[in-house]
């Protein structure tokens, strides 16, 4: 993925994030949280073939990952792995709402303080 965000890589990890952590859903993406103490921040990105082609699915992919990496700039994950699966809306959705859709998500699972979403 992005050289500065480290990845979810086997199809065991996504799985146990998925069995084991906390879900949120929002029009652009389904967020699946685990809050693992013993690693550091992690990211998974999927993005079904449902969503288009493979530029709608691209686009989809780096508008997600760039959030990501954006948030991280700001305030540390450190000890969360994250799992978004891209939905249809994230290769269109305005990219200020996907970056406050992501923001309302994390503090929504609890892995933010309530004011520091805006």
């Amino acid at each position: 993925m992005c050289a500065g965000v480290p990845t979810l890589k086997t199809s065991h990890d996504f799985r146990r994030i998925a069995q084991t952590g906390q879900k949120w859903v929002t029009p652009a993406f389904i967020m699946q949280l685990s809050k693992n103490d013993s690693t550091g921040f992690r990211l998974g990105l999927t993005v079904s073939r449902k969503v288009g082609n493979a530029v709608v699915r691209n686009r989809a992919k780096r508008r997600l990952r760039e959030t990501v990496r954006l948030h991280l700039k700001q305030q540390s994950l450190d000890g969360l792995e994250i799992v978004l699966i891209g939905r249809t809306a994230a290769a269109d959705i305005d990219f200020i709402k996907l970056q406050k859709d992501f923001r309302w998500a994390l503090k929504s699972l609890g892995a933010l303080p309530a004011e520091s979403v805006s």
